[in-house]
């Protein structure tokens, strides 16, 4: 039997879970940000692209994602690249860590790896600079797993839609319900994960949840109790950083809009 905290997921057309799953992902097909990283399934240019997203706005990632790119065009390219180098193509974003580690990571997958990236998350934790978020996020948004990719953004929606604003439900919690949530099938699940994510950054926002326009709020338990469409001034149970340890866009440290 399924826990109280987890919403189980069926065809039934009025189970709250499988609509705010299928109202999310209408609403991110109409009115999703094309953004550069979505319109690639290259593991690597998706690896780069999380690592710059970490602690980092999506305005300020596109205007050098694409730069960065032009200079190691491959995970080789990168791997025998000067770590001098590789901090001067990195001005501009900060938090040098994150190339330090990105360079680190492609030297390991080219060395132990012939350049191929791991699809698995477990195999892709075991990389420089890869928590649960990342590892989630590049098995999902390059060879299209079924995984969940809990950030910040995420586990707010999360935890407004499934457990309430004030709820103080331990992340792995809110991870369980992510799974959950995640469609089986590689294309849908790469929608959803983008979708959620998206949701997170531009409705459900730390300081203004814009009920009025939510795509979900029928199936949000802060949504249907009338939601906030001001933000309170006060710190909401369970929210944080994004990732503990490398500072990533995980749940437990980093930054939180994307």
């Amino acid at each position: 039997m399924a826990s109280k905290s987890t919403p189980q997921i069926t065809r039934d057309r009025h189970d709250p879970a499988a609509a705010f799953r299928t109202r999310l992902m209408r609403w991110f097909r109409r009115h999703g940000r094309d953004l550069p990283w979505r319109r690639t399934r290259d593991p690597y240019h998706i690896a780069v692209s999380e690592f710059m997203l970490q602690q980092t706005q999506v305005s300020r990632v596109q205007q050098y994602y694409q730069s960065f790119l032009d200079q190691y065009p491959t995970i080789h390219h990168l791997a025998s690249a000067q770590p001098a180098a590789v901090r001067e193509s990195w001005q501009g974003l900060g938090y040098y860590r994150r190339a330090a580690n990105l360079h680190k990571l492609a030297q390991t997958v080219v060395r132990e790896r012939g350049g191929l990236m791991p699809a698995t998350v477990d195999e892709l934790r075991a990389l420089p600079g890869v928590g649960r978020y990342t590892a989630g996020a590049i098995a999902s948004f390059a060879y299209e797993r079924s995984e969940p990719a809990v950030d910040t953004n995420v586990e707010r929606v999360i935890r407004r839609a499934f457990l309430g604003r004030r709820s103080r439900a331990k992340t792995d919690r809110v991870w369980k319900i992510a799974g959950s949530l995640v469609p089986r099938q590689g294309q849908s699940a790469w929608t959803f994960n983008q979708a959620i994510m998206e949701l997170g950054a531009l409705i459900c926002t730390a300081r203004v949840a814009r009920c009025s326009l939510c795509p979900v709020r029928g199936s949000c338990m802060t949504g249907k109790k009338g939601g906030r469409e001001a933000g309170s001034g006060k710190r909401e149970a369970g929210s944080g950083k994004r990732e503990a340890g490398s500072g990533k866009r995980e749940a437990g440290s980093g930054s939180g809009e994307r």
